[in-house]
């Protein structure tokens, strides 16, 4: 059996593994050194954050039944895609994919902030009242749709490796949660491990209920496209256990704690002017203008 047939054959399998093992880990990790302090019992949370996980993935399951790896295997069978074109060695074709999809994983972030009827689907992930593992998960399933289609287009363009595709997914996998994680590190650990991965103190300023704040450090995987692209922001005004998380509009535990809440949210209310930085924020962060979030 060949490396392809071998993902083939158990890219389901890896991919349960890594998400159950790196849940386990980060949530006995949470409880033995937590960030901050809940602020909404953890069960309901739980119950609900991994309930639309479960919805996703098996709605996911029944539209695209191949999903990312599937697609890679087509491309290649049909040629299609840079590196079924271009020869390259196969470490530099798997390294250069996994960059580049994480890349448009950023771009896509941005994205759905910056167009508001995008941003009404993404603010289910941004409307949890605490910040845990299990945010790194709770995507509205329209979005999660979304995300596999522009994932397949990226594939059949990029003609990735089909062990890209899986490094790649299970990364991603770890690194959401992981930096999505209430979990404490020692300053010093973390100033030097955010130059090659996005940490929780990094992603946590992105949750912040301050809109400047929150349209900041879109990576969820590497570093560097926030500092490339001038997202980054170091810290949050407020300090780690001072800010408030989630969507200042939306601070109902029913609306938005709860699995029904949570699939009506993107249906709610008018759809506003929201923009990435349509407000103008003074050097001390005080806000000079309005927008609704």
């Amino acid at each position: 059996m060949d490396i392809n047939e071998f993902v083939l054959s158990h890219e389901k399998a890896i991919r349960s593994g890594f998400f159950f093992g790196i849940l386990a880990l980060m949530a006995s990790w949470e409880i033995l050194a937590p960030r901050r302090a809940l602020t909404v019992s953890k069960t309901i949370r739980w119950v609900n954050n991994l309930g639309i996980v479960f919805l996703n993935s098996a709605i996911v399951r029944l539209l695209f039944p191949a999903a990312a790896v599937g697609v890679a295997a087509f491309a290649a069978e049909q040629g299609w895609g840079l590196f079924n074109y271009v020869q390259a060695p196969f470490w530099l074709a798997v390294l250069a994919s996994v960059v580049i999809m994480d890349f448009v994983i950023y771009l896509q972030h941005v994205m759905v902030h910056a167009i508001p009827v995008l941003w009404r689907l993404h603010r289910v992930h941004h409307a949890d009242l605490d910040f845990d593992v299990t945010t790194g998960a709770r995507f509205h399933t329209l979005e999660i749709i979304l995300s596999m289609l522009i994932k397949f287009a990226v594939i059949l363009l990029l003609g990735p490796p089909l062990l890209a595709v899986v490094i790649f997914e299970v990364v991603l996998n770890f690194t959401a949660m992981f930096n999505h994680a209430n979990v404490r590190l020692p300053a010093a650990v973390d100033r030097v491990l955010r130059w090659f991965v996005v940490t929780p103190d990094m992603h946590r300023v992105h949750h912040s209920v301050e809109d400047d704040e929150a349209n900041s450090n879109f990576g969820f995987n590497l570093p560097w496209w926030d500092r490339l692209f001038g997202t980054y922001r170091a810290q949050p005004r407020a300090g780690h256990e001072g800010m408030t998380i989630g969507i200042r509009k939306y601070r109902s535990v029913n609306a938005v704690s709860w699995l029904p809440g949570m699939l009506w949210l993107p249906f709610r209310g008018r759809i506003s002017d929201y923009a990435i930085n349509r407000r103008r924020w003074s050097d001390n962060g005080a806000d000079e203008g309005s927008n609704e979030r």
